[in-house]
């Protein structure tokens, strides 16, 4: 028999070097901070564009020379949210005054561009917009536009009156999201294709059938967007619109949870919509023999038990429960054998079959590296909910990781590896990765801007 106090002494020691690595950590992050806030803060005003063209009000751009001169939907919401945050530590009232043109502009360039029936583009350039043939069977602008715009509002003390002309289109938009984008049987939101959902090779989504994804990452969105449209409309005192989509919110929020959270993995997932339809009639109501009759389907979708990141978005958007959020964290967000890696949240499981770090571009690769922006929504999904030392945990990685790369190449890029922290594509990404610094505030334990 062994004796004990060998073994005793290995653990000893190894809770001892767990416990210097923690602290390495959360020292290392601290040395980065002012490359970080040195490098990121001074070219902000890079990503400003003037009006022309299609675009009828100046606008924000991600800041990359690949994005250059291009509106897009949820990257220009996040990276107002980060603009923000510099603006808040390094802006004169001047600066904060001089960009409300260029954040609200993005809001009216999109409400502009449409026709009357909803329908508005992923992005804008300096050309008209090219309409798709049939609206109604291709993707449109993510539903974080009345986000964006509540974002602005609520930074302005609830003044909407400069959205009151445009409020009518973004009415549109969302109920054309409910009546083309938008599954009955289960009430869950739907992506028309494959084509430009931000997660772009997302396999819950990526070379699925048409209309067959209730994504979670989408519903999240929607969740939200619908609750921005509550106080949008509050604002602009049109309570009855209000109780609508409040209404509408409940509904998704208790249809997210019906179908998208799994008891058994303690996880949110997508779903598969793709199921054949229950339409012929048993023999006993008038209709002829068919197969299955005595006992058709009574569920209206599958869970897709796929490993991905955006399940956490049910914490961010605050659909999931405390007990839920609990094991979330403790069974996903904490295994290293799934999305725990050192350099942040992987955005597909370790696990999946599909996990690849391969470069990307054509679709992005969202099946494997670190995200900036995946980081920060989880981040921000633990503060909400407590977990404040993980979300201290993730925040230093997400700045050590940033901080590595503005220190050996001195800019930042789109995607990273999870184990090393190393650059995989597209050098002088700015965007979303620019909200590290309201990671930072919150970690210095100052105002830190947050989404709507």
């Amino acid at each position: 028999m062994k004796h004990p106090l060998p073994c005793l002494l290995l653990l000893l020691q190894l809770l001892a070097c767990s416990a210097r690595a923690e602290d390495s950590t959360n020292m290392d992050w601290k040395k980065y901070i002012p490359i970080i806030k040195q490098t990121l803060s001074k070219d902000y005003k890079n990503m400003f564009r003037e009006k022309g063209g299609a675009l009828e009000y100046p606008f924000i751009v991600p800041g990359s020379a690949q994005y250059n001169d291009v509106l897009w939907d949820w990257d220009s919401w996040l990276t107002n949210i980060a603009l923000r945050q510099i603006l808040l530590e390094s802006g004169t009232e001047k600066d904060r005054a001089a960009a409300v043109a260029y954040e609200q502009g993005c809001i009216l360039n999109f409400l502009s561009s449409g026709h009357g029936d909803g329908w508005m583009p992923i992005f804008m350039g300096r050309k008209p917009v090219n309409r798709p043939k049939d609206i109604y069977s291709e993707n449109m602008h993510k539903p974080v536009l009345a986000q964006h715009a509540a974002f602005l509002v609520k930074l302005n003390n609830g003044n909407a009156e400069w959205l009151r002309e445009k409020f009518y289109p973004l009415q549109s938009f969302m109920h054309n999201y409910k009546a083309f984008h938008r599954n009955p049987a289960t009430g869950l939101y739907f992506w028309q294709t494959d084509f430009a959902i931000g997660v772009d090779n997302d396999p819950s989504t990526f070379y699925r059938p048409a209309r067959s994804s209730g994504s979670i990452y989408l519903n999240c969105l929607m969740y939200k967007e619908l609750k921005a449209m509550v106080y949008l409309a509050n604002c602009l005192n049109q309570a009855d619109i209000a109780k609508e989509f409040d209404r509408d919110a409940e509904k998704l929020k208790a249809a997210i949870q019906e179908h998208c959270w799994d008891e058994r993995d303690g996880f949110f997932y997508s779903v598969d919509l793709n199921l054949l339809p229950i339409s012929e009639k048993p023999r006993e109501e008038g209709g002829s023999f068919v197969l299955h009759a005595g006992n058709p389907r009574d569920y209206d979708c599958l869970i897709q038990r796929f490993g991905v990141w955006s399940g956490f978005l049910a914490m961010w958007a605050g659909v999931a429960t405390p007990d839920q959020a609990k094991r979330m964290v403790d069974e996903h967000f904490k295994d290293p054998k799934t999305f725990n890696a050192p350099y942040g949240v992987r955005s597909l499981s370790k696990m999946e079959k599909m996990y690849s770090l391969s470069a990307s571009g054509n679709p992005s690769s969202w099946r494997g590296p670190i995200w900036g922006i995946s980081n920060y929504m989880v981040f921000r999904a633990l503060v909400d909910y407590g977990f404040d030392k993980e979300a201290k945990e993730l925040a230093a990685k997400t700045i050590v990781m940033f901080g590595k790369d503005l220190e050996r190449t001195g800019v930042l890029h789109e995607n990273y590896n999870p184990e090393t922290g190393e650059p995989i594509l597209n050098p002088g990404f700015q965007n979303w990765n620019y909200l590290v610094l309201n990671m930072i505030a919150w970690m210095e334990g100052r105002d830190a801007i947050r989404e709507f």
